[in-house]
């Protein structure tokens, strides 16, 4: 009966997520009465020591590694009433960080940098500290993409830098662990862990609640991972931890995982099935954000304009999904819920003075509520992203993404509904999917020329297994024509993007200054409401809301700057005064 009692005081003195929930499944009692009692030992090191054994002891009669990598071939939804006892080979003391020292690096999306903030929030709360000095750290974790097999590659070089500099550890330290995290995690499991036996942890994209425990395991010398999909997870309860203390903006994710299933993306496979936070979460995660003088936020997710928040049963007797014309879903349709016109209103209601994004839209869900949003709220910016990824309707029909002729006409809808004379339109372009032909390049580049994007995403197509892509297509361009065909597409883009920007010459616009240009001492760089880059001197100037007072700039005001030249990327210009969002209307 002591026994019991100590297992089910350590469970109820535990927060575990949904996810570490559905982990527990399949573990079975593994602690021996005798493992419960605790004994007095004079000497620190022999105490240590002996727990170390014994914490050994009882993983080695537990599930196996494999096990739990079998269990997470498949999503599985949270279970919420029979659940079995977590098994009691952890005790409230093992699951704290005891001060060591986290290094995370993020690769990848603005997606990634979310969850990096999101982890660091939970093990913030475990005891752990975080370190900007990889030579002083206890515990490294990569936050993975897997978008791309380049962006894999990365994190395969990196691990083998990483090798040398736990190889070299002394004895005298706390053995350094090693964890990846995300997409690249979830998508190669075993490979990961077999391939690099020094990788410690595994915690895919809707495990980041249980990296204390994933740590604590590791801390025996065991490997751990949970890399299970959950349906449900949107970690509407964590606050995400800026990891930067001098950032403007912020990254606010509203959902996660997607339901588009594109023939050529990995995401529905490493992020799972469309979810979205609660509004009342997000909202309250945008004024904390507000109240720390953070001045923009974007809103995330992979297709944040399909937004639904069903999370409370009034919610569900709202209007259903109407799409962009000509547009069709790859699945069935859904009804109700709080859509995304809803939230985007609520959040520009927040602060007036903060800045609002979001990305990534899916171009078949462009209601006309979003556009007037977008033309009556000075703080949401004039800013459309719309990933066309191909200018041919054969190849958008392969990759399941909408017949071309939706494209010109979706954007010649958007222009005067929003009234946005001077939007910002940016987009994705894939290079040599499969099947692409000259014809088909031809057409794309056409589209970049019609359109003039001013910000473009362009790349080599790079099949990934699991896709549809890789199981119903041949990936038969060769690789140097893909390349041909990528250098021929940003060659037109930035000829166009230039011509586009160029028409901002001679006007003014209002900056949000982020800080010292990273190619001169001398000037500030800041972002204009297209995120376009606007380059200018760091100089004196008048403050409109304190007549006579000369100030210069910081991260976080806002200027107006007259633009004196442009390129592809680049805006250039000299600061006229220091202003508000709300008074820069008057001069923009």
């Amino acid at each position: 009966m002591h026994s019991l009692q100590c297992v089910l005081q350590v469970q109820r003195s535990l927060r575990w997520g949904p996810m570490a929930s559905v982990s527990w499944l399949s573990l079975r009692m593994c602690m021996a009465h005798s493992s419960l009692s605790s004994t007095t030992c004079p000497n620190p090191e022999r105490q240590e020591a002996g727990a170390r054994k014994d914490f050994s002891s009882r993983l080695a009669t537990g599930p196996t590694l494999q096990h739990f990598l079998r269990s997470a071939s498949a999503p599985q939804e949270k279970l919420s009433s029979e659940v079995e006892d977590p098994p009691p080979y952890l005790t409230m003391d093992e699951l704290l960080g005891r001060q060591r020292k986290v290094y995370l690096e993020t690769y990848g999306c603005q997606m990634n940098v979310n969850d990096t903030e999101i982890a660091w929030s939970i093990l913030q709360k475990s005891g752990y500290l975080r370190t900007s000095n990889l030579q002083e750290a206890d515990v490294i974790l990569l936050v993975t993409c897997s978008i791309r097999e380049k962006a894999e590659q990365t994190i395969w070089n990196r691990l083998h830098q990483l090798k040398a500099l736990k190889t070299r550890r002394l004895r005298s330290q706390v053995p350094l662990r090693i964890g990846i995290l995300g997409c690249m995690a979830e998508r190669l499991k075993e490979e990961i862990l077999n391939r690099e036996k020094m990788v410690d942890v595994l915690a895919g994209p809707d495990a980041y609640r249980d990296l204390p425990r994933l740590l604590a395991v590791a801390e025996s010398g065991q490997q751990a991972a949970n890399v299970l999909l959950s349906l449900d997870e949107t970690y509407a309860d964590v606050m995400p931890v800026q990891t930067s203390p001098s950032a403007t903006s912020a990254f606010v994710s509203i959902m996660r995982g997607c339901d588009n299933m594109c023939t050529y993306c990995i995401v529905p496979f490493t992020r799972g099935r469309e979810r979205s936070r609660p509004v009342a979460s997000i909202l309250e995660e945008v004024r904390k954000l507000s109240e720390q003088g953070l001045k923009e936020v974007t809103l995330l997710g992979q297709n944040v304009n399909s937004f639904r928040d069903n999370s409370e049963v009034q919610f569900n007797n709202a209007v259903s999904t109407n799409l962009s014309r000509g547009f069709t879903t790859n699945y069935k349709t859904k009804q109700g819920g709080l859509r995304f016109a809803h939230l985007l209103d609520q959040v520009s209601r927040v602060d007036p003075e903060m800045r609002i994004r979001f990305t990534s839209p899916h171009p078949k869900d462009f209601p006309d509520e979003v556009l007037q949003l977008i033309h009556e709220r000075d703080n949401i910016c004039k800013q459309i992203h719309l990933p066309a990824q191909s200018g041919s309707s054969r190849v958008l029909e392969a990759m399941r993404r909408g017949p071309y002729s939706c494209y010109p006409s979706l954007v010649i809808h958007i222009m005067p509904k929003a009234s946005l004379e001077g939007v910002s339109l940016s987009s994705d372009f894939i290079a040599g999917f499969c099947g692409e032909t000259e014809e088909d390049h031809i057409q794309t580049v056409s589209l970049l020329r019609e359109v003039q994007y001013n910000m473009g995403f362009l790349f080599a197509y790079s099949m990934r297994q699991k896709t549809r892509a890789y199981h119903r297509l041949k990936d038969d361009v060769p690789e140097e024509v893909k390349l041909r065909r990528l250098e021929e597409l940003i060659t037109v883009f930035r000829e166009e993007a230039t011509k586009a920007n160029q028409t901002s010459v001679g006007c003014t616009q209002l900056v949000l200054v982020e800080g010292l240009s990273k190619r001169s001492a001398t000037d500030l760089c800041g972002r204009n409401d297209g995120n376009l880059k606007v380059i200018f001197p760091d100089a004196e100037m008048e403050d409109v809301n304190n007549p006579g007072l000369r100030v210069r700039a910081q991260p976080g005001d806002y200027v107006l700057v007259q633009i004196t030249s442009a390129s592809s990327q680049t805006l250039k210009g000299h600061v006229l005064c220091r202003t508000t969002l709300k008074d820069s209307s008057t001069y923009c």
